[in-house]
């Protein structure tokens, strides 16, 4: 296989483009950068180039929430929103935070919901239609949008400083080798880059093992979340309500939570978000999900109705204690990147937001200065004094409490989200700490049952196929896998020796499964079924799967999800 270096230097130099501003992804975190940028610029009658790269086939393609979106973020950047026809248009109307048991449930009586349950002045929304939204504002300010073109390199200056991204190569068949279609990528140099990636971000990885940015902090936790979109029954459809739940089919010892969204026209979001530090390897999130649909408080508002989508993606949870330094020489993180949702609110988005908004701030006024390929000190320097830092600062323990257990972490969280405001205390005054990443946490395959999964029915329950074929998901099937092993021999050796070979069900897009060869079973890896969950890069007990970008527009094309 020829390497990436190799190709260069046979069919090198790289074009590039000179931007003051690069931007790598196009969700709401790097779209409200390059906005707030151009809105900077145009008070002060300046110049500021921005260009954004996006992965997906088009702005929103890869974008995947629940969603719930608290406005205020939103209102900062863009006061007029509603006037500009900004898809948020089923206002909350109902809470309902259920307890689940395998057959019955118990509500949380309203006065004792905690406020990070409440949705008040919020919004269910398709993430992505808004997304796609924003995307239009930001051209419209005069941002130039590249879609289909992965962000796959770091470029970093002599010093060390960041100066940009490539893009990657195109047209590399599967053997390695370039095919009649090859094109190099190009590069993008800019004064400051930021990153936008989302949660497990390739780049960010780099970039936070480079710069040492999470020294001092507690490890990243992630959450697994798996979303249906469905059609159903207009007696069965209460626009607005809003259903959180906890317990069954999770046990006690395994975090996790489910919602359920009643968006307008008829449409249910539902879905369950998985911790990904559980500690049973024999547990399939994906199976949990499609049991969890069968409880009797749940199934009731499915039942004749139809799903209409499907999807998965990792969620950075971790909350403030996780959240790495923010800034290095020549660039920073927002949003997801920089792990800054809030896991009590499952909300993320308003953060994302605001950390653009900051960013684009500092960045600005360096641009003003003249400099270019320092760090932006004002940016984490405002974000601790803003209002998203009190909120997440509340939120600290969150994470930390359901390592105690699921009572522990509902008396607690009843104690820090209900209580204390009630008391005057918005920031508990204690602080929990966690020790371990999520890989560390799974146990060897040993020391668990396993767990019997029923099989779908086809109407309330499926398989991975059928669901991956709902989300629209398609590679070239002639490049490299972008799911690669950094020691081939480790998945039989050890994964599925010691652990019962986990990636066959943490993964909920059957990109992974082991098969009898003449040799004795081998690990098969099905990339075009990749949804870019990352999951598989966060879970992995060895961390010997390595998620890269795939040749540009690969992946999931979500619609209204």
């Amino acid at each position: 296989m020829t390497t990436s270096q190799e190709l260069l230097q046979t069919h090198g130099p790289r074009e590039s483009m000179e931007y003051d501003v690069v931007v790598v992804g196009a969700g709401p975190g790097g779209l409200s950068t390059a906005i707030r940028l151009k809105q900077l610029a145009a008070q002060a009658g300046r110049e500021v180039s921005v260009c954004v790269l996006e992965k997906g086939s088009e702005p929103g393609a890869h974008i995947l929430s629940g969603a719930i979106v608290d406005p205020r973020a939103l209102t900062e950047l863009i006061p007029d929103w509603q006037e500009k026809g900004a898809p948020l248009k089923q206002a909350v109307t109902r809470d309902e935070f259920l307890f689940l048991d395998e057959t019955g449930s118990k509500a949380t009586p309203d006065f004792f919901l905690p406020d990070c349950f409440r949705n008040h002045g919020n919004y269910i929304v398709s993430l992505g239609a808004v997304t796609r939204w924003l995307a239009a504002q930001a051209e419209g300010l005069g941002v130039e949008i590249f879609p289909g073109f992965a962000a796959a390199e770091v470029l970093y200056a002599d010093d060390g400083a960041v100066r940009g991204v490539a893009t990657g190569n195109l047209g590399i068949g599967k053997d390695g080798q370039p095919t009649a279609e090859f094109q190099l990528g190009m590069e993008l140099h800019a004064r400051y880059t930021i990153f936008a990636e989302g949660s497990r971000g390739q780049l960010g990885r780099e970039l936070i093992a480079r710069f040492a940015l999470d020294d001092g902090r507690d490890p990243q936790s992630y959450g697994l979340g798996i979303k249906e979109l469905w059609q159903v029954d207009p007696a069965k459809h209460e626009p607005g309500l809003v259903v959180h739940t906890a317990g069954w089919p999770l046990s006690d010892d395994t975090y996790g939570g489910s919602f359920v969204y009643h968006a307008e026209d008829g449409k249910v979001a539902i879905g369950l978000v998985v911790g990904l530090d559980y500690r049973n390897p024999w547990l399939s999130p994906f199976e949990e999900f499609q049991r969890f649909k069968t409880h009797p408080a749940v199934r009731k508002y499915l039942e004749g109705g139809k799903r209409i989508g499907y999807g998965a993606r990792s969620i950075t949870a971790g909350g403030l204690l996780s959240i790495p330094k923010l800034v290095f020489p020549g660039g920073a993180f927002v949003g997801c990147e920089a792990g800054t949702l809030n896991a009590s609110r499952i909300k993320g988005s308003h953060a994302a937001i605001k950390t653009g908004m900051l960013a684009a701030e500092a960045a600005f006024a360096a641009l003003g200065e003249g400099r270019g390929g320092d760090e932006l000190a004002a940016y984490p320097a405002a974000f601790e004094s803003s209002w998203l830092h009190a909120e997440l600062s509340q939120a600290k323990n969150f994470k930390q409490w359901f390592k105690k257990g699921r009572m522990t972490a509902t008396l607690m969280t009843g104690v820090e989200q209900w209580l204390l405001p009630r008391l005057g205390i918005r920031t508990p005054p204690w602080t929990l700490h966690r020790d371990r990443p999520d890989h560390a946490c799974l146990e060897p395959a040993a020391q668990h049952a396993r767990i019997a999964y029923p099989k779908p029915d086809g109407v309330l329950t499926f398989d991975r196929l059928s669901s991956v074929y709902l989300s629209s998901t398609n590679h070239d099937e002639d490049q490299p896998a972008h799911l690669t092993l950094k020691d081939p021999r480790v998945p039989v050796d050890v994964n599925l020796a010691t652990y019962g070979g986990p990636e066959a069900r943490y993964c909920p897009a059957a990109v992974y499964e082991f098969v009898e060869g003449p040799d004795g079973p081998r690990l098969q890896i099905n990339a075009q079924n990749c949804v870019h969950c990352k999951t598989c890069d966060i879970k992995d007990p060895t961390q010997n799967i390595v998620w890269v970008a795939p040749q540009g527009g690969g992946g999931p094309n979500y619609a209204g999800m």
